[in-house]
């Protein structure tokens, strides 16, 4: 027999490999190759033989309802791919692959036979091997992710659908199979979507592959449809009737509502009333399965309650395949509904909700909703019981409910994320994924946000083509993102640690934590713990059982994991995990680092793979993640306690509220350099750096929407160059902000700056040419990449005209320049030997519009603020005309036409003689006869004909600016005192001083402080008891004080002299006692001697200023001395026992009638005898006291006989009092005018109150009025 006749004999799997060999080595005549080809076929040959003579005696169940095994063999005969539809119990998954078997098939390749799950996968091998009477692994083997039972000659191969798509990537033709039986298709899971869709375009290239496809229940059309109308067999499963009841939770009188554990317990005790048997209830979740076991907790005296669901341990899941014994009632998820078969169920109780997860395209979110079931998972669920005698379903909705649900559960295809699909298809270059056949096509928005997702994680460029990454990725067996931190963690040396979060990450969590010992559990995990990341948890986790998993046999390792509340499967998962996933590295050259990485390496991996799962604390618990999602920390996490700024979370899922599970604290730092691909660049203000002499700008970053980097400064040009060159041509060319190196551009910045200066002078904007124009000169000659000063002196310093760029004065004004002289427009302002700078700004509204006079803060003090009224010559015309229309109507209206009158006081005025308020009033009135009183000026002045100060420190720094100096002072007294005087002004001043031997007093000091010549006023004082020689900011501060210190300095000089005072004024205490009501004896003699010391010696002025005029003095006035302290004891003598009088008369409880003319009295008094009269008050004003009291007792007299004319009088008396009303004694003494006016306002009083006294000289309310408007003006 021939090559080509044996190798039709050969094993499928062999075929069109050695066919290929055989047809290459027919070119050629290679003996020892041909010799070794003829083994492999007589090998493959040998091995179907086996296979063949393999076959074990086949029989089926009785009890099974497949009676119809002919039709089905012979509709598997004739047909490609055959649909079988059967309703649980049918026992089409364990009879399918042995009708396989007695039709010839597993003998040219093996039947394979999909489950959805692990756990079924094994049950049903085993089910198989049993049936066939062999051992699991010869016939019948089986392979999972984590375990496989598999031998050389097996028929039939029973696995898990993801093994059968991982296979597909080393045998894209699947030629190892014959036979592929795809069970549970109604799930239409992912996994069995694309599995069908790839064997769609597979079945046309294998015309010896034979497809079946089972279901419970199926929407067998479409499928046919899908398979070029393949044909349909419909099995009938329940050989028992089932009742059908609906019991939903509000009754039909709508009265009462049960809660769903209510309702479970109702339908329990129900269905035991029935007869006694097994109870399986459906319910959404794990809360919802330890909520009805609470609930139900007493019927545990006669019943078992027992959990089923896929966390459970495995010890506690193979509880429930033991039946007899006590009755028992079931809680389970939907893992019951179809391929866990549970035994002896004959009740069954649908809650109709299952939680169901979906991925939201628009949220990026996988959520796990609770949803009403589908139909057809209704009818799965019903057929849980009946399977071994008449069954009854309780639903606990009504059947209304039923009928308006939908047929069928949504594919998980429409219903979740593509990324991991579209990756396999890629890299088994299936094509677009918008041209796969799958059943349902999924949703558009689906697939672009796969695509979005692989694009995150590098995988995939802007075409949909794969990147190196990608490539990477597909070859490795676990999660795109994933896989992606491990590909990371290769550049930050930290593959082994994110190896291992990774594979923990792809499992369930191992850590079990029973609901009824939760403690215990969280005890045993503490160790574990770690507060800045989940992810070192698992870490920690991992050391902690490999550690011991290295020492311990598998059993004790059980036992280990037992008393650590850990799940001893899931840890054994998660190790193979590992193990199968550190080998496709090795594949792909990547290696485990050796040295331990830290946490910014681990981390850093991680989130290469978590970009889209960052989120930043909004508040105490909720974080802002991107797309605008809000989520929490979730409970478990050590990082609840104390939630860190930023975190990453392995997943976000949202149950009863959006939750971050799995999360660890990051630095924003790290999003910046792992998500560049990603992030959103805002662009903003863009501005010209001075310094720096470039344009710079701030970049918001964004990822998704949430901003990881609030303001980063750029630079401009490297993002916006069109912008970043104009704002260099205008700031650093046209507005001068840049400081250059090239002569021209210094010239032409000097000349616009003299233009700009007389434009501020004048207040003029017509002057400079526009800024636009300017601009254009620059922008015509300037290259476009231009745009940074480093760039411009580089181009400049090539330029074979250095002078292209100079500007002239007819190129950069309009008109020919005005003629401006700098008396008009000083630089400089003075006063009294201060020369202070001036600004000139013309910028209306704006605070630096007009004139700023620049003070020194060691100057502030010495500043004449009338001086300032005055402005410069050339405004002072524009300030008067609006100092003339800011008048009151009333007074304006007599200078009508206003500029007439302001030029003809321009013309008469003297530039800073005097007040300028003072002197407009006293021109007017000479002009008009009209007075101005000088607080009617000013009212209404714009601020650039006032003076602006600005004041500033040593160092140049501005401390403040404003228009009123006074105000200023004021805000910065407690600066000016801190101010350290000059050397030569601090050796001046003296302390302590008891005679005179400090020299000459000059009038002032000159010295430079701040680089200006600064005046001080020194003079003699008493601080804190001590005579000091001091220097004042002013001449006025300096005589109020120096007769002070004058006066302390005779008293030393003196001694003698006032102890035989004290000695003369023997009867002084009679007059202390008159006088106790204001102040203590001491201070009544002070008074006195201060007095009689000022009359004698200091009356006349100048006063001395060296020691020569000070001792010339005493020896001149020293004999006149006690005479003048007489004179003024005499003068006390009369004026204490007056005063004393009408206090007494003031005393008390005053009738009404007295009490408004008490009051004025009191005032009168207040101001005629206090603590320092006698000081205050000249000889020639005191011994006129005693009349004014005397009338003031005449006036008492008279007013308990006609009140009504008293207060008449005082009518007219009181508005001329009050206008020194508030005035302090010191400005009062401190003028002459005031004196004068206060003095005739007594007489006034005496002539109105006790006109029988008589006045001193004509008084009257006109002569006062007129006096106090000869002092306004």
């Amino acid at each position: 027999m021939t090559l080509e006749e044996q190798i039709k004999n050969c094993m499928r799997a062999d075929f069109f490999r050695l066919s290929r060999k055989l047809h290459q080595l027919n070119k050629e005549s290679d003996t020892k190759q041909r010799a070794a080809l003829q083994k492999s076929i007589e090998k493959s040959v040998q091995q179907r033989t086996l296979r063949k003579q393999s076959i074990p005696d086949l029989n089926y169940p009785e009890e099974l309802p497949v009676s119809s095994r002919n039709e089905i063999a012979q509709a598997i005969k004739k047909n490609q791919v055959v649909l079988l539809c059967g309703e649980t119990g049918s026992g089409k998954t364990t009879q399918l692959p042995k009708i396989c078997l007695e039709l010839g098939r597993g003998i040219d390749g093996t039947i394979g036979h999909t489950q959805p799950r692990r756990l079924a996968a094994r049950a049903v091998a085993n089910r198989i091997a049993e049936e066939t009477k062999t051992e699991l692994g010869t016939v019948v083997g089986f392979h999972t992710r984590f375990q496989k039972k598999l031998g050389a000659h097996n028929l039939i191969k029973v696995m898990t659908d993801g093994i059968l798509l991982t296979e597909i990537q080393q045998d894209r033709w699947l030629n190892r199979y014959d036979t592929l039986i795809i069970d549970e298709a109604h799930e239409r899971s992912l996994n069995i979507d694309f599995l069908l869709g790839y064997l769609k375009q597979l079945l046309t290239r294998r015309a010896d592959l034979k497809l079946i496809i089972t279901s419970a229940t199926i929407d067998a059309q479409r499928i046919a449809e899908h398979f070029d109308n393949a044909p349909v067999l419909e099995v009938s499963g329940r050989t028992w009737p089932i009742e059908l009841l609906y019991r939903p939770l509000t009754g039909d009188d709508q009265q009462e509502t049960l809660d769903i554990n209510q309702a479970i317990e109702a339908a329990v005790e129900e269905l035991q009333a029935e007869g006694r048997g097994d109870v399986l209830v459906f319910l959404p979740g794990e809360r919802e399965i330890h909520e009805a076991s609470h609930a139900l907790r007493h019927l545990r005296e006669h019943m078992d309650i027992l959990p089923l669901y896929a966390r459970l341990p495995p010890k506690d899941q193979q509880r429930i395949f033991h039946a007899g014994g006590r009755t028992r009632v079931i809680l389970s998820t939907n893992v019951a509904e179809t391929s866990l078969t549970v035994p002896g169920i004959r009740y069954v109780i649908d809650t109709g909700l299952a939680r169901i997860s979906r991925y939201s395209w628009r949220t990026k979110i996988q959520r796990l909703p609770t949803e009403k079931i589908s139909q057809a998972s209704a009818n799965q669920r019903s057929g849980r019981c009946g399977r071994t005698g008449p069954g009854v379903c309780i639903r606990l909705y009504d059947e209304e409910d039923f009928n308006l649900r939908t047929e069928f559960t949504d594919p998980e295809i429409l219903r979740t994320n593509l990324a991991s699909v579209i990756l396999q298809m890629a890299g088994l270059k299936l094509g677009s994924i918008d041209q796969f056949p799958f059943i349902d096509s999924p949703d558009p928005r689906l697939v672009r946000d796969g695509y979005r997702l692989l694009s995150e994680l590098q995988a995939t460029d802007n075409q949909h083509n794969l990147t190196a990454i990608g490539r990477q990725l597909v070859r490795l067996p676990i999660d795109p993102r994933l896989g992606r931190m491990l590909l990371a963690a290769q550049k930050t040396n930290a593959v082994a640690e994110v190896l291992i979060i990774t594979t923990a990450l792809a499992v369930q969590d191992p850590r079990d934590r029973p609901r009824e010992k939760q403690q215990a559990a969280d005890e045993k995990h503490a160790k574990f713990t770690d507060k800045q990341s989940d992810f070192i948890v698992l870490l920690n986790l991992w050391n902690y059982l490999e550690e011991r998993n290295e020492a311990l046999t598998k059993s004790a390792m059980r036992r280990l994991c037992s008393k650590e509340f850990i799940s001893a499967r899931r840890w054994f998962e998660w190790h193979d995990t590992h193990r199968q996933v550190k080998l496709a590295l090795q594949k792909i050259n990547i290696s485990l680092n050796s040295k331990a990485a830290d946490y910014a390496a681990i981390h850093r991996a991680l989130m290469s793979g978590l970009l889209d799962y960052i989120g930043l604390k909004e508040d105490k618990q909720c974080y802002e993640g991107s797309r605008n999602r809000k989520f929490y920390i979730f409970p478990g996490s050590e990082l609840r306690k104390k939630p860190p700024k930023w975190i990453m979370a392995a997943e976000i899922t949202e149950t009863s509220r959006l939750y971050a599970r799995n999360v660890a604290h990051i630095q924003p730092e790290w999003i910046e350099q792992l998500g560049a691909h990603l992030l959103k660049h805002h662009l903003s203000e863009p501005h010209w750096q001075r310094r720096a002499a470039r344009v710079s700008g701030y970049e918001k970053l964004t990822l998704y929407g949430l901003v990881i980097n609030p303001q980063r400064r750029v630079n401009y040009a490297q993002k916006e160059p069109v912008v970043a060159r104009e704002i260099f041509i205008r700031h650093a060319l046209v507005y001068g902000e840049y400081t250059s190196k090239q002569a021209v551009i210094v010239e032409n910045r000097k000349q616009i700056e003299n233009i700009e200066a007389l434009e501020a002078r004048t207040r003029r904007r017509d002057i400079l040419i526009d800024e636009q124009a300017l601009f254009d000169f620059y922008d015509h000659l300037l290259p476009e990449d231009i745009h940074s000063g480093a760039a411009f002196e580089s181009w400049y310093k090539k330029l074979k005209d250095p002078q292209i760029l100079q500007l002239d004065n007819e190129q950069l004004t309009r008109d020919q320049l005005p003629d401006v002289s700098s008396d008009a427009y000083p630089k400089t302002w003075e006063q009294q030997g201060l020369r202070l700078p001036l600004e000139y700004h013309f910028d209306p509204g704006t605070d630096e519009d007009g004139i700023t006079l620049k003070i020194p803060l060691a100057v502030l003090p010495q500043i004449d603020s009338q001086h300032c009224d005055w402005l410069v010559p050339a405004v002072l015309e524009e300030k008067i005309l609006a100092l003339i229309k800011g008048l009151p109507k009333a007074l304006r209206k007599n200078f009508v036409p206003a500029p007439d009158f302001t030029r003809a006081i321009r013309e008469k005025i003297t530039l800073y003689d005097g007040v300028l308020f003072k002197t407009l009033s006293t021109l007017l009135h000479s002009m008009t006869g009209v007075q101005v009183p000088t607080n009617a000026w000013g009212t209404r002045l714009p601020d650039h004909l006032k003076m602006r100060f600005e004041v500033f420190d040593k160092n140049n720094k501005t401390l403040a600016t404003g228009r009123d100096l006074e105000q200023l002072r004021q805000q910065l007294k407690g600066q000016v005192k801190k101010q350290k005087p000059a050397p030569l002004l601090q050796s001046f001043e003296r302390e302590a001083l008891t005679q005179w031997d400090f020299g000459e007093i000059p009038e002032y000091l000159e010295c430079d402080e701040s680089g200006y010549s600064i005046r001080r006023y020194p003079a003699l004082t008493v601080e804190k008891d001590q005579l000091v020689l001091h220097l004042f900011d002013t001449e006025q501060e300096a005589r109020l004080h120096m007769p002070v210190g004058l006066r302390q300095l005779l008293k030393m000089q003196l001694k003698q002299e006032i102890r035989a005072l004290d000695k003369n004024l023997s009867d002084m205490a009679r007059h202390c006692l008159l006088f106790s009501t204001l102040a203590p004896c001491q201070t009544l003699k002070n008074d006195l001697l201060d007095a009689a010391l000022q009359n004698t010696f200091l009356n006349k002025q100048p006063w001395p200023r060296n020691r020569e005029d000070f001792q010339q003095l005493i020896d001149s006035n020293r004999s006149a001395l006690l005479a003048n302290a007489e004179t003024l004891y005499q003068h006390l003598g009369e004026i204490l026992p007056l005063f004393r009088e009408i206090q007494k008369q003031l005393k008390g409880s005053l009738p009404l009638n007295r009490i408004e003319a008490a009051a004025d009295i009191k005032t009168q008094l207040e101001r005629l005898i206090f603590p320092g009269f006698l000081l205050a008050t000249s000889l020639n004003a005191l011994k006129e006291i005693p009349r004014y009291l005397k009338a003031i007792q005449l006036r008492l007299d008279k007013l308990d006989q006609s009140p009504d004319k008293d207060r008449m009088r005082r009518m007219q008396v009181e508005p001329l009092a009050k206008r020194i009303l508030d005035l302090d004694l010191q400005t009062l003494t401190a003028s002459t005018k005031l004196q004068t006016y206060r003095w005739l306002l007594e007489e006034l009083r005496v002539s109105v109150f006790a006109q029988e006294l008589g006045a001193k000289g004509k008084v009257s309310v006109k002569r006062l009025d007129k006096l106090w408007k000869s002092f306004q003006t």
